[in-house]
């Protein structure tokens, strides 16, 4: 994808962007007092990037449950505006470079296309060398801990033109008030950049430790092997450079040693030799929701056709794996009478 600073910020780009971010939140209320003055706002947007006279607006604060705890940092309407431009602009640079078995917030990838390498992967291995070993690690808050001059540093690479590099410093550094790491969960920019970052390990996996039997999610990453000295070998080269190189913590207690027989757990699934299944927190946290979903319809909170399209995203989950007898029960407990007629 070619560049263009101009372009990137020009009134057009904009309203393409703006259009973007408001999918779905027509009805917020910062929503409709922005879009009140749109072109105003849009066209003062505009002036502001192109004179160089743009400044990130403060934080907003609050916390969600999903299910554990996550704190939210919400930008004005008119920096996620900017954000979705660069987003884009920074999603057409960047997908060439990441790797192939990096999942998370990337066009046509995901958890469950992530699970399904992961299962070939295994496969394969075990079918050449009569069985198959894993480690799975997270890093410690990731989100948290990315460090804001390494972050720059990892940009610059790709990121030539001078104005854009500095529309990215002040997102960068408009969060934490200077502490210089971190970025905000409420971002969109935030997702890239966490790949952006962790393509530092992904490339040193791939090149350094010659290794292709590798996923990555989020910060969440899997390595495959069939000779375990190797492999612990690898994982802790891995923990080494996170912490010199990316300055990030592999905590013990969130690297996990797997056999395949014993099911490598993944991305809310587990992986099988011959299946995948999904995970028993998982599995109860969908009962609960469609549950809650059964429990609002009653109540006239939402429409049928709104709780349909919410069973039918739980049934495209278990679409991806062995679940039939699940998807029977669902419909026998909750939704024969309710939902499906």
């Amino acid at each position: 994808m070619s560049f263009d600073y101009d372009e990137l910020i020009s009134v057009e780009n904009l309203f393409e962007s703006w259009r973007a971010y408001k999918k779905g939140k027509n009805k917020k209320t910062e929503v409709m007092e922005f879009e009140r003055h749109l072109e105003d706002n849009l066209f003062a947007l505009h002036r502001e990037l192109q004179e160089g006279n743009y400044n990130h607006s403060e934080y907003s604060y609050f916390r969600i449950s999903d299910p554990k705890k996550r704190d939210i940092y919400k930008s004005k309407v008119r920096d996620r505006v900017v954000h979705q431009a660069v987003y884009k602009y920074l999603c057409g640079i960047y997908e060439a470079v990441f790797i192939e078995n990096s999942f998370s917030s990337r066009k046509n990838k995901g958890t469950h296309r992530a699970v399904c390498a992961l299962f070939e992967m295994a496969k394969k291995i075990k079918r050449e060398n009569k069985g198959c070993l894993a480690i799975k690690s997270d890093v410690r808050k990731y989100f948290e801990n990315i460090n804001h001059k390494i972050l720059l540093e990892v940009l610059h690479k790709k990121i030539q033109d001078e104005n854009f590099f500095n529309l990215l410093k002040i997102i960068i550094q408009s969060f934490n008030g200077g502490m210089g790491k971190g970025v905000p969960l409420g971002n969109i920019t935030s997702q890239i950049f966490a790949n952006i970052y962790l393509n530092e390990l992904d490339e040193f996996v791939r090149d350094d430790l010659n290794s292709g039997q590798y996923a990555r999610y989020n910060d969440d990453f899997i390595m495959l092997g069939n000779n375990g000295k190797k492999l612990f070998g690898d994982a802790a080269k891995a923990k080494i450079f996170l912490r010199d190189e990316l300055l990030l913590d592999l905590p013990k207690e969130k690297t996990t040693f797997r056999k395949l027989r014993w099911g490598i757990d993944f991305c809310g699934f587990v992986v099988l030799p011959n299946a995948i299944l999904l995970r028993n927190k998982t599995k109860g946290r969908m009962f609960a929701n469609i549950k809650m979903t059964v429990k609002k319809l009653h109540c006239e909170k939402i429409s049928t056709s709104d709780s349909r399209r919410i069973l039918d995203s739980y049934f495209g989950i278990l679409s991806h794996c062995k679940a039939y007898n699940l998807k029977t029960k669902i419909k026998n407990k909750y939704l024969y009478g309710e939902i499906l007629e």
